[in-house]
C-alpha cells in the first residue's frame, strides 16, 4: 500500500476514533447492564417470579384486566396490552392520553390467568431506567438519539479503517504478539491492536445494528405514514371513537386470523401505531427469530372486524432483526455472558486507544511504523 493511502487510512482511523470514543465509552458502560436487565429486575424483585397458571384455568379477559389497570389510575386510558413471553403475565401501559410519550405511561402488571395484580417497578423509574435513557438518547429525546447513531456510524468508520491497517502493520509480527519489555506505548499499541482484532465482527455488527436501532422513530413513523395510511383512508375524516370494541373478541379475532403465530403486543387508537380507529395486535412467532419478526393485524376498534394483515416493509423486518442481535438477548444467558465479555474488551480498546492517542508522536513517525510491519525503532519515549 503506497505511503499516501496508508497516511489517508490512517487520519480516518484516528480522527473517526477520537469523535466517537467518548461517547462509545458511555455507550459501552451503560450497554454492560442493559444486556441482564430481565435478570437483574428478577434479583432487585422489580420483575419477581410468577406462579404458573393453575391447571384447567382458562385465560382471564382481557376487557377486564384493562379495567382493573385503569382502576389504578384513574382517569388514564389504555395504551398497550402486551405478554410476557417467559410467564403467565401481562402489562397494561396507559396514559393521561392516546399520545402519551413511554416516559409518563404507567405501567400495571398482571397474572394472565387470575388476574392478580402483581408487584413490578415502573418502567419509567429507577437505576435501570436512568441507563436504558443514557444508552438511548442522553435524555434529549429524538436528537440525542440521532446523534449516539452517527457516533456508531462514526465507530464503524474506525473499525474498518482499523482493519486496514492492521494488516501492513503486523505484516512482520505473529498473531497475539504484545511486546512488554520495550517501552508502554508499544505494548498498549499490540494491546490495542489485539483486542481490536477479536473484537472486529461483534463490534461492527454491534456498531451497526445500533445506528439502525437510533432510527427506529423516523421507521415507525415512515411505515405508518406509507402503508398504514392505505389501510385507514376512508377513516380519516371520522373522530376517533370513544366507544370501543371488546379486546378480548379483538384478540380472538387476530388469533384466529393467524393461526401460526401468538399475539405479542396490541397497540390502542391513537398511540401511533394503528392510527386512530384500530386496535393493532402485532402477533409473531415462538422460534428466537421469529418471535422478534412482528405481524400486524388490524382489527376496527368500533365494529371489532378484521381490517386488514399488512405485511412489514423490509427496513421494518431489519430494525426488528437489529434489535435482539444489538442486546444479544435471542440466545439466553450463555449468549449474554458472551455479549458481555465482548463489550468489556471493547471498553479496552477504546481505552487503549485514548492512551495511544496522549502518547502520540508525529503522523509519518506512525506512518513509518506501519509501513515497516511494526517494527519501526522505538523513539524517545518513556519506557
Amino acid at each position: 500500500m503506497q505511503r499516501a493511502t496508508l497516511k489517508i487510512w490512517f487520519l480516518v482511523h484516528k480522527w473517526t476514533s477520537l469523535v466517537c470514543t467518548v461517547f462509545l465509552l458511555l455507550l459501552c458502560l451503560t450497554g454492560l447492564p442493559l444486556i441482564f436487565w430481565e435478570e437483574i429486575g428478577h434479583l432487585t424483585g422489580a420483575s419477581p417470579e410468577v406462579a404458573p397458571a393453575p391447571a384447567g384455568m382458562p385465560r382471564a379477559n382481557a376487557d377486564e384486566l384493562i379495567e382493573r389497570a385503569l382502576a389504578q389510575y384513574p382517569g388514564d386510558v389504555p395504551l398497550f396490552f402486551g405478554w410476557d413471553d417467559h410467564s403467565p403475565s401481562v402489562y397494561v401501559n396507559t396514559g393521561a392520553r392516546p399520545d402519551t410519550p413511554p416516559a409518563e405511561m404507567h405501567t400495571v402488571v398482571m397474572h394472565e390467568y387470575t388476574g392478580e395484580i402483581l408487584p413490578a417497578s415502573q418502567f419509567n423509574e429507577g437505576v435501570m431506567y436512568f441507563l436504558y435513557r443514557l444508552h438511548t438518547d442522553v435524555f434529549v429525546g429524538l436528537g440525542g438519539t440521532l446523534f449516539l447513531g452517527a457516533m456508531a456510524l462514526l465507530f464503524a468508520a474506525a473499525i474498518v479503517s482499523g482493519v486496514v491497517l492492521y494488516a501492513p502493520f503486523m505484516r512482520k509480527l505473529s498473531f497475539g504478539t504484545v511486546r512488554m519489555g520495550r517501552n508502554r506505548r508499544l505494548a498498549w499499541l499490540d494491546l490495542h491492536n489485539l483486542l481490536g482484532i477479536v473484537t472486529v465482527a461483534w463490534a461492527l455488527v454491534v456498531g451497526l445494528t445500533g445506528a439502525i436501532n437510533t432510527l427506529a422513530a423516523p421507521m415507525q413513523q415512515a411505515w405508518q405514514s406509507q402503508q398504514l395510511a392505505a389501510f385507514i383512508e376512508h377513516y380519516k375524516d371520522a373522530p376517533r371513537p370513544t366507544e370501543l370494541a371488546s379486546l378480548d373478541a379483538a384478540i380472538a379475532t387476530a388469533r384466529a386470523a393467524e393461526p401460526g403465530m401468538t399475539p405479542a403486543y396490541v397497540s390502542f387508537p391513537g398511540t401511533g401505531y394503528s392510527g386512530d380507529h384500530h386496535y393493532g395486535v402485532f402477533m409473531h412467532g415462538d422460534t428466537a427469530i421469529t418471535e422478534r419478526l412482528y405481524r400486524p393485524v388490524l382489527i376496527d376498534a368500533q365494529t371489532g372486524a378484521l381490517t386488514a394483515q399488512p405485511q412489514l416493509p423490509s427496513y421494518m423486518t431489519a430494525l426488528l432483526l437489529s434489535q435482539p442481535l444489538h442486546f444479544g438477548d435471542y440466545g439466553g444467558l450463555p449468549l449474554k455472558f458472551l455479549w458481555a465479555i465482548l463489550d468489556l474488551l471493547t471498553i479496552l480498546v477504546l481505552i487503549s486507544g485514548l492512551y495511544l492517542w496522549w502518547r502520540r508522536g508525529s503522523t509519518e513517525a506512525r506512518i513509518t511504523e506501519i509501513e515497516r510491519g511494526g517494527l519501526a525503532p522505538a523513539t524517545a519515549e518513556t519506557p
